[in-house]
């Protein structure tokens, strides 16, 4: 098969049919094999009804319902699971992505060899109440990631299978698929400018509390990819450098109190920053102990992904 469509949503049932038929009208043209998979996840309208339907007209077309609402990229991974093509497309359900760079996502992957080729809305159709806050949380997330892209948020992408195959989505991590699949050992990823089309059903499911969770998960994302094998590396050194510091500070304060003075230390607030140093360094390092303990001990502790063998 030439390429799978995953395509999440949350009540979007007006347009869903338009959407197939615009999809079914491309691959046809282009004379791929395909399949387009419905992620719904946990719509409360008549959204699987209508992926019911159209199933039972169209063979290429899948459906695939939770019980209740888990997020995109829940269903993503879900999706990318089930999903039998040579390339992996995603887009969203509410017509904003057109079907209409299938053609040269399905390219770039497949003649370019990229493993990763992510779509940029270079001109939005969005409220500026959006964009502009779209736009600093994209450049933080460059900055921090060190991947190129303009638009981490566009859901229209385009990766070849073993990348979907070889990744967990989970949380609110599917804006980071660039940044998980950099993370896995795929570094050829690439950009292309797409249409960007105004809402022409329904209404946005994201709120401003998108942004603040996005940090957040950004933050998360940046510290497992460096440290989530070795935990000590990270608790551990903190925890030697603070506890040093600490135990530098008490070093001192006994000097001065037995040689100089002869104040009583406790009288000083130095005293109890040295004190919480050390108090606050012995439980980084434990901490990163424990967590080297449980990451050596964890049932994936040795799983590597491999990208070829030879002659094995």
């Amino acid at each position: 098969m030439d390429i799978s469509l995953v395509i999440p949503l949350l009540n979007e049932e007006e347009s869903l049919s338009e959407l197939t038929g615009w999809i079914t009208r491309i691959m046809k043209d282009n004379g791929y094999s395909y399949e387009i998979i419905f992620v719904d996840d946990g719509s409360s309208d008549h959204s699987w009804e209508v992926i019911r339907s159209l199933t039972g007209t169209d063979p290429a077309v899948k459906g695939i319902r939770f019980r209740r609402n888990y997020g995109k990229a829940a269903a993503l991974n879900i999706g990318f699971a089930a999903a039998a093509g040579r390339v992996v497309i995603t887009m969203d359900a509410d017509l904003q992505d057109s079907p209409e760079e299938i053609p040269e996502l399905y390219r770039m992957i497949t003649e370019e060899h990229f493993d990763l080729v992510s779509g940029w809305k270079k001109k939005r159709r969005d409220p500026i109440s959006k964009t502009i806050p779209t736009r600093f949380f994209n450049w933080t997330t460059r900055r921090m990631s060190g991947i190129p892209l303009h638009d981490f948020n566009c859901g229209l992408k385009a990766y070849r299978s073993n990348v979907v195959k070889s990744i967990e989505v989970w949380g609110e991590m599917h804006r980071y698929i660039p940044v998980i699949a950099r993370w896995g050992g795929f570094r050829r990823i690439g950009e292309k400018v797409v249409q960007h089309q105004k809402r022409k059903y329904g209404k946005t499911k994201y709120g401003p509390d998108r942004f603040l969770k996005g940090y957040l998960d950004l933050v998360t994302i940046s510290f497992t990819s460096r440290f989530g094998k070795r935990p000590m590396h990270f608790f551990g050194l903190w925890g030697t450098l603070i506890f040093l510091a600490g135990f530098a500070i008490a070093g001192y304060l006994a000097y001065e109190r037995f040689f100089f003075s002869g104040y009583n230390m406790t009288e000083r607030p130095l005293f109890y920053f040295g004190l919480l140093a050390m108090i606050l360094g012995t439980q980084l390092f434990v901490a990163g102990f424990l967590g080297e303990m449980i990451s050596r001990n964890s049932a994936d502790r040795n799983t590597y992904l491999v990208e070829q063998k030879l002659n094995l």
